[in-house]
């Protein structure tokens, strides 16, 4: 019995000896954080008067996570500028720009603004963009319905321009040019194609220049 009582005195000055161990709580602290841009849209050329839409993405730089706080601002710098400049600011980062329309070769681009944190369970976002990216505008060139006369009308700025035409027997290869013909001060053009025997394909197409893409349209001709 004496052997037992030691052994539990022992026992008992060793727990008085321990030292409590605390429990942390889980810690959370704001770092600096660079993003990632990522603009989409939705054509990359299109024809005067038509539109476009524009998806964003922004996502953290290291981890690839959405970033959701800020705002992502579409920038754009049409054909002979110097600069961009702000088109329209989306509610968040990862917004959707819809009808947007160029009136000219334009380059855009999106801005993220960056983020300061508001408490330590936030990163901090520094400003970031993304690519620049073109979208070509072709100008509008209208066309007859039916017949060996081919006229219409070239717009905008669709004064004294050039309109090519070329001919093939297929309608998806061996082009040779037939004519060159100008628009009037109207932007109106109007030439009488040969009524060759058989059926012949017709590319009329009006030439490109610094702010516009070439544009035109197929016609076929037959004579039996």
């Amino acid at each position: 019995m004496r052997t037992n009582r030691l052994i539990a005195g022992a026992v008992a000055a060793g727990l008085l000896g321990l030292t409590p161990i605390a429990i942390a709580s889980p810690s959370s602290a704001t770092e600096n954080r660079t993003a990632t841009v990522t603009a989409t849209p939705s054509e990359t050329s299109l024809v005067y008067g038509d539109d476009l839409s524009i998806s964003v993405r922004v996502t953290d730089a290291t981890d690839g996570t959405g970033v959701y706080d800020g705002t992502s601002t579409l920038y754009a710098m049409e054909a002979g500028a110097a600069a961009f400049v702000p088109v329209a600011t989306g509610t968040s980062t990862s917004a959707y720009f819809t009808d947007v329309k160029p009136k000219i070769n334009t380059i855009y681009k999106i801005v993220y603004s960056g983020y300061t944190a508001t408490s330590t369970y936030e990163n901090n976002y520094a400003a970031a963009e993304s690519a620049p990216f073109t979208i070509g505008v072709g100008r509008k060139i209208t066309a007859p319905k039916k017949g060996f006369v081919l006229k219409g009308k070239v717009s905008p700025d669709g004064a004294k321009k050039k309109i090519t035409i070329s001919v093939s027997k297929k309608s998806n290869k061996g082009f040779k040019k037939w004519k060159t013909i100008k628009t009037n001060k109207k932007g109106k053009y109007k030439v009488t194609l040969p009524k060759r025997g058989g059926v012949w394909y017709w590319n009329v197409i009006v030439k490109g220049d610094s702010k516009y893409l070439a544009n035109g349209y197929t016609w076929r001709t037959y004579v039996y």
